[in-house]
């Protein structure tokens, strides 16, 4: 499963489901893992916000030039 259907399952979930959206904003590792039956690894941290209507959150990634990049991480051969 790629990173991208993985996030739009889990959004979508969260959109159906207001006790998993809940759990996913307090625990977002055991909330996938509970739902999905996806463990991520200890050295991967997980933040979890809720954008209002009036917010727009922008993620900067790792430089290149830092060596350190998302296709390093293996999640049981699909993260």
């Amino acid at each position: 499963m790629s990173e991208a259907i993985l996030k739009n399952q889990v959004i979508q979930k969260a959109w159906e489901d207001p006790g998993f959206k809940q759990k996913l904003l307090v625990n977002p590792k055991e909330a996938i893992r509970e739902a999905l039956g996806i463990d991520l690894p200890d050295h991967i941290t997980l933040k979890t916000v809720e954008e209002g209507s009036n917010e727009f959150y922008l993620v900067i990634p790792p430089s290149p030039s830092s060596g350190v990049m998302k296709t390093d991480v293996t999640l049981l051969g699909s993260w």
